[in-house]
């Protein structure tokens, strides 16, 4: 479905320097406020709060996941998602498109854990119609998820922000070194790459072999980062979004 007038397909990137916030996330104070319900692994709702009140911006909301309260899965190893959150945050930084909103990984009241900044959505928007929609920033995401091998791509995942941009949360089924890749994002399958897609895969090939790889390391198997330049390079050899694979699941259940 084309997008409506009352909904085109804008996107403004707000291109503020993250550093304050990440510090905040960091080194803030975290006092937990509420169990965010019907998630899989224990999900908080925090206000982190400046250790000392010179140089750092004021307090903010943010989802704090700790690594103890993650459930086992068969196909990841244990007390690993947290860490593959930050990974998909400092892909997403690497990009410049702003996918994933800033995250750190951290200690907390229940130990250590992956903290991210909470982004309020713009209620105003459908989700469905969005996710009907040509908006760049989903184009921009579905590329991601083939850098990042996002098993979990649904239309509840995605977080629309006033000003048209478009965050997309949950990553911590990311960076097997297997084919898992599931995803409501389909719509630009077999459509070649633009200029600039080419561009940032290029960049985020060669920022592997430097500082992204070397971030990467904290996060992440020596293993996973490889497989992560091998499909940046198939990318960039195939020139266009791939189509689903015909052997495997290539939506998530529920997708929404």
């Amino acid at each position: 479905m084309a997008p409506t007038d009352e909904m085109a397909p804008t996107d403004e990137m707000a291109p503020t320097d993250p550093g304050p916030v990440l510090r905040l996330l960091a080194t803030g104070r975290i006092g937990v406020e509420a169990l965010v319900s019907g998630a899989s692994n224990i999900t908080l709702y925090c206000r982190v709060t400046p250790s000392s009140g010179r140089g750092q911006r004021d307090s903010a909301a943010c989802v704090y996941k700790p690594i103890r309260g993650e459930s086992p899965l068969w196909d990841f190893p244990d007390g690993t998602l947290a860490h593959r959150e930050v990974a998909a945050y400092l892909v997403s930084a690497a990009s410049g498109w702003d996918v994933v909103p800033p995250t750190v990984l951290r200690g907390g009241p229940l130990g250590p854990g992956m903290v991210q900044l909470w982004v309020e959505p713009d209620e105003t928007v459908d989700l469905l119609e969005l996710f009907h929609s040509d908006h760049p920033a989903l184009r921009r995401m579905a590329l991601f998820d083939h850098v990042v091998n996002n098993a979990d791509r649904k239309i509840g995942h995605l977080l629309p922000v006033p000003g048209g941009h478009v965050h997309g949360i949950d990553h911590g089924v990311c960076f097997a070194e297997e084919p898992k890749l599931r995803s409501v994002l389909w719509a630009w399958r077999g459509e070649p790459f633009t200029a600039e897609e080419v561009g940032v895969l290029s960049r985020l090939r060669a920022a592997l072999d430097n500082e992204l790889g070397r971030d990467l390391a904290a996060h992440l198997s020596a293993g996973e980062i490889a497989a992560t330049a091998a499909r940046i390079g198939r990318l960039l050899a195939g020139g266009a979004f791939p189509q689903p694979d015909p052997d495997r699941r290539a939506i998530p259940w529920p997708p929404v």
